[in-house]
């Protein structure tokens, strides 16, 4: 079966939380979910991730890349751009731009932030460039979903967004997982128009 891949980064569960919403997304659209995560980065280079997270999704592996229909990235929000172990991941897949792993396939972001103004729309923005780059097609949402205005916390014609407020609010509201699965299920749809 084809599976999207929903690959995130997340510190505090938000953006992990988000992911499995998108995943739900993705399989009400007719495909599979395939959940994984990005090591977190060190700024000593000696220190290294265990070979799986202690919970969670596995870790990424590049084959994920070649094997998905479709690419959904999600990172908190680090002043208005992706975390750094997304970025660092990212930075990595020089082999698959060059041998076009990504080109054609659909993507999609979301995120989360702590605060109402935390930079949600700019940190979408900045995981959509590695996927132009990378000849992703691009999924959003339209205003054509009630949600999308309709919201009082995450949520963009960008991709999907939770408004955590601080760490011990997780859980998205009911309109955030609403647009999450939205997102999920119209890459899904895509990917198998596109095959």
């Amino acid at each position: 079966m084809k599976e999207i891949l929903v690959l995130y980064y997340s510190r505090d569960g938000s953006t992990a939380a988000l992911a499995r919403q998108v995943a739900r997304g993705v399989e009400a659209g007719g495909l599979s979910a395939r959940l994984r995560s990005v090591p977190p980065v060190a700024p000593v280079t000696t220190t290294a991730a265990p070979p799986e997270p202690e919970e969670g999704a596995p870790y990424v592996d590049k084959q994920d890349l070649d094997d998905c229909a479709g690419l959904i990235l999600g990172s908190p929000t680090r002043f208005g751009n992706m975390a750094a172990p997304m970025k660092h991941f990212l930075d990595t897949t020089g082999a698959e731009w060059v041998s076009g792993t990504l080109v054609g396939k659909p993507a999609a972001v979301f995120t989360s932030t702590g605060t109402p103004h935390g930079g949600q729309e700019s940190t979408l923005l900045s995981m959509m460039l590695p996927l132009l780059h990378h000849g992703c097609v691009i999924v959003g949402l339209p205003f054509t979903e009630p949600a999308l205005t309709n919201t009082t916390g995450g949520g963009s014609p960008y991709g999907a967004s939770h408004l955590a407020r601080d760490r011990k609010v997780t859980r998205p509201s009911d309109d955030e997982a609403h647009l999450a699965r939205v997102l999920g299920e119209r890459v899904a749809r895509l990917a198998e128009r596109l095959s």
